[in-house]
């Protein structure tokens, strides 16, 4: 039996070139070097979607590796440095965590991992997203993997009928569950309908049991306690023989559906997909971007990639994006652009709360309230104060 080949994509963001912006080609450039020196890899490819750096690796070393993983975190740190040294914004915001404990989560970095045996033909789509969360890939895996009115597989490849099973995240209680479909499609739609806590990990396929799907689901502000910057996800796909074609995985962002994140992490946008020239937002830094390499795997080997997006038949999809976020930016500091209070949590919006906190005073309503129940009060008294008279 063949070794299984892994795909690890790690990402954080190190810095950014010119505000939140872009990565500096200077820091891209740095960590291509760093993985070409190492013998752990088979193939690697590095790119960048907004400030985000992005390292996609293949090896056969399998997922959670202490070796990957450090090559990443020491990939991180170095470009870190060269961050600080041209002094770009956030310098390895992402870096939550000062030495390496054997397993890059928990540390900042997004993880994405999946092991395989290779098929005769390997197409790989790797989704990476500028401005958003995790629960951004909510909605587009559940119209690729269970919706037939985005996937036709569904209905007309006999090999795709036994369905799909969604493994999803509670990210605030770090518990997850295995829903399989299309049996239980409602109890999926209960949890992922709300992308903010509940988020979808990894899709199975049925029949044969191969993974089809993993995402990064690293919730930065859960780790630090505080805002320290948008969680920026990743996503892996396989496709084709008994999975989704490649344009079923890709018709499932033609539409640009609001997505949590944007300017300061407090606002929601449409996330449009773009190519990789195109990942650099700048209005009111976004709207959020996502971006979609193509790879024809080939013994671990990943080859030239394909820009996927950078296709005119996506142009209505951005073109309906940027009359979305206008409309929502006319919103200004109101909701529904800006994310509910109890969204915002971690971000900065509760420390100007609680300057404001001892400056409330009592409504009106409370005050007339109160002075009616005095006066109810004072009544029963007098009234009481009569009859013991009386009996008196």
């Amino acid at each position: 039996m063949a070794k299984k080949i892994t795909i690890s994509l790690l990402k954080a963001d190190v810095g950014g070139y010119v505000g939140h912006s872009a990565s500096h080609p200077e820091v891209i450039t740095l960590a291509r070097k760093e993985l070409r020196k190492s013998d752990l890899l088979i193939d690697s490819y590095v790119t960048a979607c907004g400030d985000d750096l992005e390292l996609i690796m293949t090896h056969k070393k399998g997922i959670n590796s202490e070796h990957i993983h450090e090559l990443g975190w020491e990939t991180f740190l170095k470009c870190t440095e060269k961050a600080r040294e041209l002094k770009l914004y956030g310098a390895g915001q992402d870096l939550l965590k000062t030495s390496f404990s054997g397993n890059i989560k928990g540390m900042g970095p997004g993880v994405a991992e999946m092991s395989f045996e290779e098929r005769k033909s390997e197409p790989i789509l790797i989704f990476m997203a500028d401005k958003t969360e995790p629960g951004a890939w909510n909605l587009p895996l559940y119209k690729i993997f269970a919706d037939p009115f985005n996937t036709a597989g569904l209905i007309i490849d006999f090999t795709m009928h036994e369905g799909f099973t969604f493994e999803v995240l509670d990210v605030k209680q770090d518990k997850s569950i295995k829903l399989r479909c299309p049996e239980h499609i409602y109890d999926l739609l209960v949890l992922i309908g709300s992308p903010g806590r509940y988020v979808i990990k990894n899709v199975y396929k049925n029949k044969p049991k191969i993974i089809a799907a993993t995402a990064t689901t690293t919730k930065l502000s859960l780790i630090a306690g505080k805002y320290v910057g948008k969680d920026d996800p990743a996503l892996i796909i396989r496709a084709q023989k008994g999975l989704p074609a490649v344009g079923e995985v890709l018709e499932a962002f033609a539409f640009p559906h609001l997505v949590a994140g944007w300017m300061r992490g407090s606002h929601n946008g449409p996330l449009m997909p773009v190519s990789v020239k195109e990942a650099h937002p700048t209005r009111f830094d976004g709207p959020p971007r996502v971006i979609c390499l193509g790879f024809q795997l080939s013994n671990g080997r990943l080859g030239k990639p394909r820009d996927m997006f950078d296709d005119p038949s996506f142009d209505l999809a951005r073109q309906k994006a940027n009359m979305i976020g206008e409309y929502l930016r006319r919103h200004g500091p109101f909701e529904p652009h800006r994310l509910p209070s109890d969204i915002m949590e971690y971000t900065t919006l509760p420390k100007i709360l609680h300057e404001m906190k001892d400056k409330f005073k009592a409504a009106d309503y409370k005050r007339i309230k109160e002075k009616v129940m005095r006066m109810e009060l004072e009544k029963k008294v007098k009234q009481r104060h009569k009859i013991y008279k009386k009996r008196k």
